[in-house]
C-alpha cells in the first residue's frame, strides 16, 4: 500500500514473454479482471483510487505467442467521418482455420493489411495460421513511442478487426500476435484502508 486506497505490485518478469497482464479480484477465488497489459521489462504496477475497505486480490501472468510482420498507418489529418460510415466494416470476424501450435513460429498471422477507412479508422485483415491460440492482440507502437501497448483483445480465429484510433495514433505501426497466457504468478491480498477526506 503506497496510500490506504493506493496499491503498488512490483514483479520479476518471465525471461521470453512477449508480455505481462496484471489482474485483480476482490474474491480470492472470484473473477479476475485484466488492469492492464504492460511491456516485457515493466516491473510494477500502481492500482489507483480503490475503493476504501475491501478486499483485494492480484496476480501476473505472462503472455507469448508469436506476431506478424509490422505494417505503418498513417490517417488523413483531422476527425472527418463520413455521415454515412455506420461502421459495418469494425466488429470483428472469426474465419480463422489455422494448423499450427502457438508455440510454433509458423503460427504467427501472416498477410496483414491495413485499410484506411477515415480519418480515425482503420480495418486490418490477416490470415490466422494458429490452432490453439488463446485469442489475437492487435498492437500498436504509435510514431515516437517507444513500447508497443495492445489496442485490441481479439477472440480466436479473428481474422479482421476495425479500430477506431485515438488521437495521438494518427501515425502509428501495427502488429498482431496469437497469444496464449502462461501460469498466474502467486497471489497477493492488500485490504484497502478508510478514505483520506
Amino acid at each position: 500500500m503506497t496510500s490506504p486506497t493506493d496499491v503498488k505490485l512490483e514483479w520479476r518478469p518471465q525471461a521470453g514473454a512477449a508480455g505481462q497482464i496484471v489482474e485483480y479480484s476482490n474474491e480470492k477465488d472470484g473473477q479476475y479482471t485484466i488492469l492492464g497489459f504492460v511491456p516485457p521489462g515493466q516491473t510494477s504496477f500502481t492500482h489507483p483510487d480503490l475503493i476504501p475497505e475491501t478486499n483485494f486480490f492480484y496476480r501476473v501472468r505472462p503472455y507469448t505467442g508469436p506476431v506478424s510482420a509490422t505494417v505503418d498507418v498513417a490517417l488523413p489529418p483531422g476527425d472527418e467521418v463520413s455521415e454515412t460510415d455506420g461502421h459495418e466494416w469494425g466488429p470483428p470476424k472469426a474465419d480463422g482455420k489455422g494448423t499450427h501450435s502457438s508455440s510454433s513460429p509458423d503460427a504467427a498471422p501472416t498477410g496483414l493489411k491495413a485499410e484506411v477507412k477515415h480519418a480515425n479508422g482503420i480495418l486490418f485483415t490477416w490470415t490466422d495460421n494458429a490452432s490453439d491460440e488463446q485469442g489475437y492482440l492487435l498492437e500498436i507502437k504509435p510514431s515516437g513511442a517507444t513500447d508497443y501497448r495492445i489496442a485490441a483483445q481479439l477472440d480466436p480465429n479473428v481474422v479482421s478487426f476495425g479500430l477506431i484510433t485515438l488521437p495521438d495514433e494518427k501515425q502509428a505501426t501495427y502488429r498482431v500476435r496469437a497469444y496464449r497466457f502462461g501460469d498466474p504468478s502467486n497471489l497477493v491480498h492488500e485490504t484497502t484502508g478508510k478514505s483520506v477526506s
